[in-house]
This record gives C-alpha cells, structure tokens and sequence, in this order.
C-alpha cells in the first residue's frame, strides 16, 4: 500500500534561496530512489513543502537513509527557522475516488 508523506520546512528570511536550491538538488537525486511514485516542493513564503508519495513502508525507510536527504538536511539545517514537520498520512477515501486521492 503506498505511503503518502507531507513534510514542510520554515526558511530563515535571508536563506530562502539557498533552501530552494537546497530541496531543487535533492529532488533530482530522490526521484531515482526505488519506490519513489511522487516527490513534489511546493512553495509558498518562506514555507517549503514536499508532497511524497512512496510504493510502500519499505521504500519510505530506504529514502528516510538515503544520502539525498542526509545533504538536504545537513544543508538546510541552520537555515530553516524552526524543525521540519513530517507527517506519514493515512488516505481518507471520499466522493469520487479518482479526486479523493493520490496515485502514481
């Protein structure tokens, strides 16, 4: 069963753009990870969000080890204004199914 993640980070005000280029670099690496169906930034004022979606368990705990995230991380660190918040979500399933959810 696929694994849908939303993980948000906070840039500083003057580490916006290296936060950017930061996540840009990682996404090129994570789409080659095995299991990954969706890895999608999305942003909005200082906010980055990462919408990820992953074949399953096993995937999301070979990309959480994965070296793409260790340098995303130990790049932003210093720069995010606060701790990045990530959820693993459970899909409620609503309406017409083929808009009430994700997919590959």
């Amino acid at each position: 069963m696929p694994i849908v993640v939303v993980a948000t980070m906070t840039a500083k005000p003057e580490s916006v753009d290296l936060v950017r280029q930061a996540c840009r670099t990682a996404i090129e690496a994570v789409h080659q990870e095995p299991g990954c169906e969706l890895y999608a930034l999305h942003e909005s004022d200082r906010t980055f969000v990462f919408v990820e979606q992953w074949a399953d368990e096993d995937a999301l705990k070979t990309h959480s080890a994965a070296p793409a995230v260790a340098t995303l991380f130990g790049t932003v660190g210093e720069h995010l204004d606060g701790a990045p918040d990530i959820k693993m979500l459970q899909p409620v399933v609503a309406g017409d199914p083929s808009k009430g959810s994700l997919r590959p």
